[in-house]
């Protein structure tokens, strides 16, 4: 991804043309929440089958413009195209488990917060999760504290993210794979 106007054309692209033109409005006007809830409901009404790997590039702008757990529900419904290729998969909030850091990683950062599985690779198992604090009441704080990769399994994160980096740590979990 070169930068979010760019991914923000390329997600405008999946839609017919009189959502997509709504759709970049938002942009333009600074109202991109509602320009992701824009592109969700049409993606739905259209049903456009979308790969792993968008799917996955859309929750994460959703992350980023506070909207990721509106949109979960919705995006989870999304049609999947059945792209044998595609690398990246978006962990269903259902199937997680938030884990102690002590089980991802030895960074003192992660220290008291529990990490939550988000996007895992398909092709070198790493995973990208949200690190969030529990509050007093039990559930996580909405926002993360850290994003952090890891393998499943290894207690040792292969990198720590800070809390405005999310479109970095998904650009991370690509490169890595490809690296490695």
């Amino acid at each position: 991804m070169n930068d979010e106007a760019t991914q923000w054309r390329r997600f405008a692209a999946l839609l017919p043309p009189c959502d997509a033109a709504r759709f970049m409005d938002c942009w333009d006007i600074g109202e991109q929440e509602a320009g992701l809830d824009q592109l969700v409901a049409g993606l739905l009404k259209h049903q456009v089958p979308i790969s792993e790997t968008v799917r996955a590039e859309i929750a994460v702008a959703a992350e980023v413009w506070g909207m990721r757990t509106a949109l979960a529900p919705g995006l989870g419904r999304c049609l999947d195209d059945h792209q044998e290729d595609s690398r990246l998969r978006v962990i269903e909030h259902a199937d997680t488990v938030p884990l102690p850091e002590s089980s991802v990683a030895t960074d003192t950062a992660l220290a008291g917060l529990l990490v939550v599985p988000w996007i895992a690779c398909t092709r070198c198992g790493q995973v990208l999760a949200r690190a969030h604090n529990q509050e007093p009441w039990g559930d996580l704080s909405y926002l993360a504290r850290h994003y952090v990769l890891f393998v499943p399994g290894q207690s040792m994160s292969t990198a720590l993210f800070a809390p405005d980096s999310a479109w970095g740590a998904l650009r991370e979990l690509r490169m890595s794979c490809v690296q490695g």
